[in-house]
């Protein structure tokens, strides 16, 4: 029997084998608003509630056009993810372990998960999980129009499974989910910026820096952000220091030179240009067009200082 309940809830057995290292055995979010989920509408009230709890006033209504689709009358898990970079949050994808749910719910995470709650037939439903209780078996869940339907481990588990154990999390941007991993949130950082968000997208890179000081295409990302809004100092100081980190970047000495060329500093520029270009890394095409760029503005400098020094004509 014990074998045969292995093989239906896998993860709720392992639970009982080998809980969670750091996870409490209870927790809930009793802070998490409730949106009643209409008929097919439940992926705007899902969205609806992590959104609000990450601070917005956010309404199903105002998301139906973003994540409903009435063709397939329901929403798309790439819609899911998607939709909070609209309102500047970032939307993760958690990995398919019930230890990693029960994680983030206990850092205060509400998670939306999908399940398949058909009796007879496949019935795909968006639901919040913000609790879980494990000594009576019990999780806790905005679904449907029940502020807190209470579903046991097992009977969750095998809902779940169907959608390969899809769950995700929304966070404001500067708040990395406890779970995620540093190639998950630069990623989803990615869409973040791809939306023009610049200040939500400097909040995402400068947490992941915080949390992964080495990682360089953060800083490169970072260092971006503030060169394309004009912050020249900020970005030469990020760029600097992932230089520190990581000194053989071609990248990071290429888009340096040219920060500190916008700044005026072209001596300093072509010195660090320079410096790149003696690695013979990637990219070396894009790192003699900033050298050509640098050489011309010292010419044009050196012309100007000559014009300005000259004696006026009698």
């Amino acid at each position: 029997m014990m074998a045969g309940c292995a093989q239906l809830v896998p993860q709720t057995m392992t639970l009982r084998t080998g809980w969670p290292e750091g996870v409490p055995r209870k927790a809930e979010i009793a802070s998490v608003p409730f949106f009643p989920q209409t008929e097919n509408q439940c992926g705007p009230a899902a969205m609806a509630t992590v959104l609000s709890q990450s601070g917005l006033a956010v309404t199903p209504e105002r998301l139906t056009d973003q994540i409903y689709l009435p063709a397939r009358q329901g929403s798309l898990q790439v819609e899911m993810l998607a939709a909070p970079r609209r309102w500047g949050r970032i939307g993760y994808l958690l990995a398919p372990r019930y230890a990693d749910v029960l994680r983030e719910v206990a850092a205060g995470n509400p998670v939306v998960v999908l399940q398949d709650v058909g009796e007879f037939f496949t019935r795909w439903h968006y639901a919040v999980l913000t609790g879980y209780d494990y000594e009576p078996g019990d999780l806790y869940l905005h679904s449907g129009t029940t502020r807190r339907l209470v579903m046991p481990f097992t009977a969750f588990e095998r809902s779940w499974m169907k959608s390969g154990y899809w769950a995700m999390v929304v966070t404001p941007p500067d708040r990395i989910p406890v779970t995620a991993t540093e190639p998950g949130w630069i990623n989803a950082v990615v869409g973040l910026e791809r939306t023009g968000n610049r200040e939500a997208t400097i909040a995402a890179y400068t947490a992941a820096l915080e949390r992964w000081p080495d990682n360089l295409q953060a800083a490169i990302g970072l260092a971006n952000q503030h060169h394309q809004r004009g912050a020249l100092i900020e970005a030469a100081q990020v760029l600097r220091a992932a230089l520190r980190r990581n000194p053989e970047s071609t990248v990071a000495m290429n888009n340096l030179a040219q920060t500190l060329s916008d700044q005026g500093r072209n001596g300093e520029a072509l010195a660090q240009v320079d410096a790149a270009l003696k690695l013979k890394g990637p990219f070396e095409r894009e790192v003699l067009a900033t050298r050509e760029l640098i050489l011309g503005r010292i010419a044009q400098q050196t012309a100007g200082n000559r014009t300005s020094g000259a004696s006026p004509r009698r």
